[in-house]
C-alpha cells in the first residue's frame, strides 16, 4: 500500500514540476528546490516520513526563512 502512495505523491510532484512550475517565476531559496527535495525524501523514506520532511521544508520556504544548501537527511 505504501508503494501506491509513494507513486501517487511522486506523480503529483511530477505534474507540478512539468506543468505548474514553469508558469510561475523562479523564487527558490534552497538548493535543491523544494519539489526535488520532496521527490528525493519520498523516494528515500517513503510517503509518510518523506512527506513530513517535504512539508517541513515547504514550511521553511518563506522570505524570513532560511536559504542555501539543504539536502535530504
Amino acid at each position: 500500500m505504501a508503494y501506491l502512495f509513494r507513486r501517487f505523491f511522486l506523480a503529483l510532484i511530477w505534474v507540478y514540476r512539468h506543468f505548474i512550475s514553469p508558469l510561475t517565476p523562479a523564487s527558490c531559496r534552497y538548493q535543491p528546490t523544494c519539489s526535488a527535495y520532496a521527490a528525493e525524501a519520498i523516494g528515500k523514506f517513503g510517503p509518510w516520513r518523506g512527506g513530513w520532511l517535504a512539508l517541513r521544508r515547504i514550511g521553511r520556504c518563506h522570505p524570513w526563512g532560511g536559504h542555501g544548501y539543504d539536502p535530504v537527511p
